[in-house]
């Protein structure tokens, strides 16, 4: 470990390269993350050419070989074998440099909170998403699920590691926990609600990269304002892997889209399940579905909190920069949903407290930009359909519609009208039947799934039929 460039290998922007204990510290953290990726994260791939955990590798730039369930996670090299230390004796040994000082420690029970809900985060998509290595539809999205599992070990490692390292006793107990929660778990599940859901299937995945890793965009946005300056490089970097996340989102739904359209076409019919695809019905509810859980992560419309986070310099707004105002919202407002009997309208609040909402809605016309990308590939096959968000208040569970019941186009229902529609704007026991039906593993190179479309271009250049993942 000795010889690791720790700015480089490690690269999450606290500067670790110039800490005296940032070796020994780096490798107790690091070998309880690669626990948790090893034992939760991708546990088997296509029994086609199955190798032994040893042998399976995937390349990614910058990176070299990177053994799925050793180094998922985070490319330290080696990790100390069993009898040669206790990680978890690593993990407790408190940092030589200072604390939190001054005014910042007055603040430091609510920054702690921030980073243990975001690192919480980080780990329950890998365990979302470990099954769907055994049913791939194709080596190129399997190569992505990949990277995507190890820069989410990454990200873990840092929100791990700026609690242990900057928060004491609290930060090291809170740390330890995070790593014992998880995805779904009855006794300890994850904090927020979206990341113990399941991930049963390519679709879900992609739905969930697309809205619920948008989410973490805005998210990591806000906290890479912090006054808190490691906290704020820390996701400065993690935005740049995040970007990816969102890619394999979107054109991973466009190419669904794509591949539907085409069957429509080939075989004249609406019935595309007769022909292996995935109608655009069924692709509606399972927008509806993620898209409406997604929203929730972003808290109340109104909330004292979030006016705290942002008084306090912990926390700022995205793209703080490009706001037009004068950054310090004490005499400004801000237009919010509300309830007036049977209809939602919306009313001028002080800007503060809704800084949630503001999020929000930068986050919906984020969402709707792809929306509209997919649509243009429907008109352009001539098929009078077309994809659309819910209303801001349908499926809601947090927040001014966690109480009531609103259709997808913004209605105020009764529970007897909500009961007898959702069926036709959620997904069904059904279409989640027919969905997993279709999670056959393709893993001939060049070769893809009767229900999704191959890529515009393959990664760094290479062909879309290039060994993106060695299988034998």
């Amino acid at each position: 470990m000795a010889g690791i460039d720790y700015g480089e290998r490690i690269p999450n922007n606290v500067s670790l390269e110039r800490q005296p204990t940032a070796p020994a510290r780096a490798r107790g953290v690091a070998a309880e993350v690669h626990r948790l990726v090893a034992e939760h994260g991708p546990d088997r791939l296509p029994a086609e050419g199955r190798l032994p955990a040893h042998r399976r590798e995937r390349r990614r730039a910058g990176l070299g070989a990177v053994r799925l369930r050793q180094d998922a996670g985070i490319p330290l090299g080696s990790v100390p074998r069993r009898g040669r230390g206790r990680a978890d004796d690593r993990l407790r040994r408190p940092p030589r440099r200072p604390q939190l000082a001054g005014r910042a420690r007055e603040y430091r029970g609510v920054l702690r909170r921030l980073i243990v809900t975001q690192g919480d985060t980080e780990p329950a998509s890998v365990e979302q998403q470990r099954h769907l290595g055994a049913t791939c539809p194709s080596l190129y999205d399997l190569r992505n699920l990949f990277q995507i599992n190890v820069e989410e070990g990454r990200h873990l490692w840092a929100m791990v590691y700026l609690l242990d390292a900057y928060f004491g006793r609290d930060g090291r107990e809170e740390s330890e926990a995070l790593l014992q929660r998880r995805s779904g778990d009855r006794d300890k599940p994850r904090i927020l609600g979206a990341f113990n859901e399941k991930t049963p299937d390519w679709l879900s995945y992609l739905m969930f990269t697309y809205f619920t890793d948008r989410d973490g965009k805005y998210q990591l946005a806000s906290l890479a304002e912090s006054g808190f300056d490691p906290l704020s490089r820390t996701c400065r970097f993690m935005l740049t892997e995040e970007a990816h996340h969102l890619f394999v989102g979107e054109t991973g739904i466009r190419r669904v889209v794509q591949r539907t359209c085409e069957l429509m076409r080939e075989g004249k019919t609406d019935d595309v399940r007769r022909l292996g695809g995935i109608d655009l019905e069924t692709l509606q509810r399972y927008i509806n579905f993620h898209y409406s859980v997604s929203l929730d992560l972003f808290g109340s419309e109104i909330s004292t909190n979030a006016a705290n986070f942002y008084t306090m310099g912990l926390k700022g707004r995205f793209e703080e920069s490009k706001k037009r105002d004068d950054h310090r919202l004490k005499d400004a407002t801000y237009a919010v949903s509300e309830l007036a009997g049977d209809r939602i309208t919306t009313r001028e609040a002080p800007a503060l407290p809704s800084l949630n909402e503001r999020l929000r809605d930068d986050y919906i016309a984020d969402c709707q930009r792809g929306v509209d990308r997919w649509n243009q590939i429907i008109q352009k096959h001539g098929i009078g359909f077309e994809l659309r968000l819910p209303n801001r208040g349908f499926h809601r569970a947090i927040g001014l519609f966690a109480e009531v019941k609103v259709s997808p186009d913004g209605l105020v229902l009764s529970e007897a009208a909500w009961d007898s529609n959702k069926h036709a704007w959620l997904p069904t026991e059904a279409d989640q039947a027919y969905v997993e039906s279709l999670m056959q593993p393709v893993t001939e190179g060049g070769r893809f799934a009767s229900w999704i479309a191959p890529p515009a271009r393959g990664v760094n250049g290479r062909p879309i039929d290039f060994e993106y993942v060695r299988l034998t």
